[in-house]
């Protein structure tokens, strides 16, 4: 039996993770395990009011109790703590305001940081806290966008003059790539207008934000549990000054972040202040409330939305007016965000003409930035509702109307109006294969037959069909759009002496299974075996080249720089082994980690023939340096494109308003698959996050800027038994500028699946009059909205005007 006939491909392969050893038998690395001699723990005050003047500290009885090593305040720390970073303002003139990482005059939103213990144990720190006296002047609070637009509005900045952070406006026919939406809506039959509410969402991660700084060595270490170590990196370098090759960061395991941990934080600012400012090393461990009070938050969107079309529900145009609510400072991505889906409003459609303005709001609120999609799931939300209130105006099936306007397969590649280029997809082949697994005619069937007894339980039918632009990267278009940095990603190869590999990787992952499928992806390139390959990530001083993870970039950047690392060392490899086997290099093919003598099967020379060959170097061709080692750098030239049907059929009991999900089907085309296994449970958790916003979270403030939705207690995320068994498929249609055909999967599930719950749970209250419910759609809100139908009193959606 040959070699190639005893090697089985590894892509394409279910694997069983290499990283879940560790997490299940306790051996993890988290930040807070981390304990280095003479290490001061932090607590961190937090401002109760969502915006005030301080107008006096005083910390001398907390400095005096026992254990405490230090007590220091913004005013303290000025000169060291630096500000906190924005990279993306989006405009020329972007609002920018100063956000220091401890307040030093004034807090515009509640947990906003404003005083900081030192201690030699969490208690002990936390105790002090309550000695520090402090006052504050309460000033004018500001929560909602439309109250924070108008003339005579508190202002969250006063320096600033306005609560506007900026305006940014998409045209295509401005752009050249399309009509003129507002035309289109003129000269237009039919007319649906919508609005439609993106609530605030708190990322609910397993692992609470963890940082440890240890000043002590010939670099400031970093330990955090980050999404973005070689950033994180960077940016505390430019905020504060300290030379950014004295400083080294290391993301050790990382417990989720679904974009939550996609941030420069002030807590991460701090301690480095701490550390600098003691000479000791310094841990801060949140606590669950202090996550969901002062971590990022996401969504938070007015979206009004409207779409022209003809009789036959042929679409003519579709302008999206957006408003975000951007809280009360700017992280890193801030006013980016939204843009992420600036470009998929139109979706899968044939939309010829696209207009879609964002504008930016401060208040007293919590920052907002990316959670899972960032923007992409409110752009497939907004296209996806109002397609079927489309259907539902012009008396069509949601599918009909979507099969009349999406992009055919013999379309592609697909110039959008929005001015994009679709680069692939088969929306027809994961819409059949997703009815078929859903069983849409039998469920319709049995919908007509309830809607004509009287059935107080109404069954809804929600269609999803998705495509998003993933693999965050190409440098120059993030350039267009006034991002700071780039989007390549770097992999390098060591070829150890004994055949062993080692892939050193910039992605960071946190949760996604990288040291697995990238293990994969070395074992198929260099024909080596998959437990032969170690993968190394998260630390800069490792990995110093990368740009971390975020945006499903991982696989579609990072994936590529790894396979053109590795087909660089077989290419170093090639001489090498032309010269053992004194022949011409191309002679040689290179099968299954072989080369060999073309015609001569016999005459051969392994990968790790050549490594230990390099390695001694005793015999190596003139000019052949001593090593096999390679690294690559890619940088796409546009993004990757998955999509697939998302169908969900709901129960929804009209006296109660209790809604539960009796099927959900999902058929996603990610492209070439890497492990199955994988995918889905990326798929499985992304849908779990979608069908959350869909039902039950939502992140609420009262009318004085206090997180009423600080716990889990109130802050209501589901459970395995609040989920139904997902039934999933996939369609493959490889993405035709990735050597492996491989698409991002990441984000997929959570845009798909909310457009699709809420669309089941509408379908089943349209005989009510219902046209909307707004997310979560809780028992509560969903009985409500029953009556105000029933009574008559709920406004009707502007919608069905026939010039």
């Amino acid at each position: 039996m040959t070699i190639a006939e005893e090697r089985q491909a590894e892509v394409g392969r279910d694997r069983r993770r290499k990283e879940d050893a560790r997490l299940i038998t306790g051996r993890t690395m988290w930040t807070d395990n981390l304990a280095l001699p003479g290490m001061m723990h932090l607590a961190i005050l937090r401002s109760p009011m969502a915006h005030a003047r301080i107008t006096h500290i005083d910390v001398t009885s907390a400095r005096g109790l026992p254990g405490v090593f230090d007590v220091f305040t913004g005013r303290d720390v000025a000169d060291m703590q630096g500000l906190m970073p924005c990279v993306w303002p989006v405009t020329e003139d972007t609002v920018l305001p100063d956000y220091p990482p401890l307040a030093i005059n004034e807090v515009r939103h509640t947990g906003e940081p404003v005083a900081v213990v030192a201690a030699r144990d969490a208690a002990s720190a936390l105790d002090a806290l309550e000695a520090i006296d402090i006052d504050y002047d309460p000033l004018p609070v500001v929560l909602d966008m439309e109250s924070a637009l108008a003339d005579g509005s508190p202002l969250v900045h006063a320096d600033k003059g306005t609560n506007k952070c900026y305006t940014w406006v998409l045209d295509s026919a401005a752009a050249g790539s399309g009509g003129d939406a507002a035309q289109a809506a003129a000269d237009a039959e039919v007319v649906v207008r919508r609005r439609y509410i993106q609530q605030r969402l708190i990322p609910a991660f397993m692992e609470p934000r963890s940082v440890v700084v240890d000043p002590t060595g010939e670099q400031i270490t970093v330990w955090s549990a980050t999404q973005v170590p070689h950033i994180l990196r960077l940016l505390l370098a430019m905020s504060t000054g300290v030379a950014e090759h004295k400083i080294r960061v290391i993301a050790p395991d990382v417990g989720g972040g679904f974009g939550g941990k996609l941030q420069v934080t002030p807590e991460e600012f701090i301690a480095f202040a701490a550390a600098r400012r003691s000479g000791r090393p310094v841990k801060f461990t949140e606590t669950r409330s202090e996550a969901m009070l002062s971590g990022h938050h996401g969504r938070d969107q007015i979206q009004d939305v409207t779409v022209s079309a003809t009789r036959d529900g042929t679409v003519t145009g579709i302008s999206v007016d957006l408003k975000v609510n951007m809280g009360a400072y700017l992280g890193i991505i801030t006013p980016g965000t939204p843009l992420l889906g600036a470009f998929m409003y139109n979706g899968i459609y044939r939309f010829p003409a696209y207009r879609f303005e964002c504008t930016g709001v401060f208040t007293n609120t919590t920052k907002t930035d990316a959670y899972r999609g960032a923007g992409r799931p409110e752009a497939t939300y907004a296209v996806e509702r109002i397609m079927d209130d489309l259907a539902a105006e012009l008396g069509m099936d949601p599918l009909e109307v979507r099969r009349r306007n999406w992009i055919e397969h013999d379309q592609f590649p697909y110039a959008t109006a929005a001015g994009l280029t679709y680069d692939s997809g088969n929306y027809a082949a994961a819409t059949d294969r997703a009815m078929e697994l859903f069983g849409y005619d039998d469920l319709r069937r049995e919908q007509r037959e309830r809607r004509e007894s009287g059935d107080p339980v109404q069954l809804g039918i929600g269609v999803s069909t998705y495509t998003e632009m993933c693999g965050l990267a190409p440098s120059r278009i993030l350039g267009q759009l006034r991002y700071a940095a780039g989007g390549w990603e770097n992999a390098s190869v060591r070829m150890l002496p004994t055949g062993k590999v080692e892939v050193v990787t910039g992605t960071s992952p946190h949760g996604q299974g990288h040291e697995t499928a990238w293990s994969q992806i070395a074992a198929d390139q260099l024909g080596v075996p998959f437990e032969d390959v170690e993968v190394l990530h998260g630390d800069t001083r490792t990995a110093p080249k990368g740009l971390d993870t975020y945006g499903s970039r991982s696989l579609a950047v990072g994936g590529i720089a790894l396979v053109n690392a590795c087909r660089r060392v077989v290419d170093k490899a090639r001489p090498v082994a032309a010269h053992l086997l004194e022949c011409d290099p191309a002679d040689l093919e290179f099968v299954d980690g072989a080369f060999r003598v073309k015609g001569t099967p016999g005459a051969s020379k392994t990968l790790a023939d050549c490594a230990l060959a390099v390695f001694t170097s005793h015999d190596l061709p003139d000019g052949v340096e001593s090593t096999l080692d390679a690294e690559a750098t890619y940088d796409p030239e546009d993004f990757s494109y998955p999509h697939g049907t998302h169908l969900c059929a709901t129960e929804v009991d009209t006296e109660t308003g209790m809604v539960s999900i009796r099927s959900y089907v999902a058929v996603d085309d990610v492209g070439t698959v890497i492990n199955p296994l994988i995918v889905e449970g990326q798929v499985h958790g992304g849908v779990a996050q979608g069908i959350a916003q869909a039902l039950f979270e939502e992140a609420v403030y009262d009318e004085d800027g206090n997180l009423l939705t600080g716990t889990f207690v109130d802050y209501t995320i589901p459970s395995s038994a609040d989920l139904p068994t997902f039934i999933t498929d996939r369609t493959e249609t490889p993405a035709p500028g990735h050597p492996l055909g491989a698409k991002g999967v990441g984000e997929a599930g959570t845009i798909a699946s909310t457009p699709a719950v809420v669309n089941a749970v509408v379908d089943a209250l349209r005989p009510l009059g219902v046209s909307d419910v707004r997310m979560p759609c809780t028992p509560e809100r969903v009985w409500r909205t029953i009556q105000d139908a029933r009574n008559g009193s709920s406004p009707a959606p502007e919608g069905g005007e026939r010039p």
